[in-house]
């Protein structure tokens, strides 16, 4: 399975409604990880947050 957003990428992050509502917004993608099941996953970082979140491809958008 190909990864659909490349290192440096800037995309959108729906949270699912187990997360924190305010994590919504705008990421830049920092690395590609191993698929999960049937869906990429990313390593994405806000620039307001001194850390990094996991967010499957079906959570991004291109913004």
């Amino acid at each position: 399975m190909k990864h659909k957003y490349n290192v440096g990428a800037s995309v959108y992050f729906t949270a699912s409604n187990v997360a924190r509502p305010g994590a919504s917004g705008t990421y830049e993608v920092i690395r590609q990880l191993p698929t999960d099941g049937d869906d990429c996953q990313y390593r994405i970082k806000h620039s307001a947050e001194a850390f990094e979140r996991v967010a499957k491809e079906s959570q991004l958008a291109i913004s």
